[in-house]
């Protein structure tokens, strides 16, 4: 019996990765929308402002991954509060960036921790 994970044979990824991807785009525009509690309308706003931006599928339509709707949903969040569209996609991308920077740090840390301090000369 095939493994549930890791490439098959072809090289495709299992349907079972893909479950656990963040990235693999599972979610049509409408359900997309229906899960962040949006309209189509907005995530289409979202991807003109470039803060997400959807793959398509052979057919054309916007399909999105879970991370995109977490960012969407944060964006949402902050129009709910009355934060216009343009500075909430901004704000979502900062929060990122400052995430993605801690989490750096955090691994310099560590790593500076396993090779002790550094011999000033």
């Amino acid at each position: 019996m095939p493994s549930e994970s890791g490439p098959d044979a072809e090289g495709r990824t299992r349907a079972a990765d893909r479950l656990d991807d963040d990235h693999y785009p599972a979610y049509t525009m409408g359900r997309a929308a229906e899960l962040i509690g949006a309209t189509p309308g907005f995530l289409r706003a979202l991807g003109e402002a470039g803060l997400i931006s959807p793959t398509r599928s052979e057919g054309g339509h916007r399909r999105y991954s879970r991370r995109q709707l977490r960012r969407a949903a944060r964006a949402r969040d902050l129009v709910d509060q009355g934060t216009p569209i343009g500075a909430a996609c901004r704000i979502v991308r900062l929060e990122d960036e400052l995430a993605a920077a801690l989490r750096a740090n955090e691994e310099l840390r560590r790593e500076a921790g396993r090779t002790g301090p550094r011999q000033e000369p």
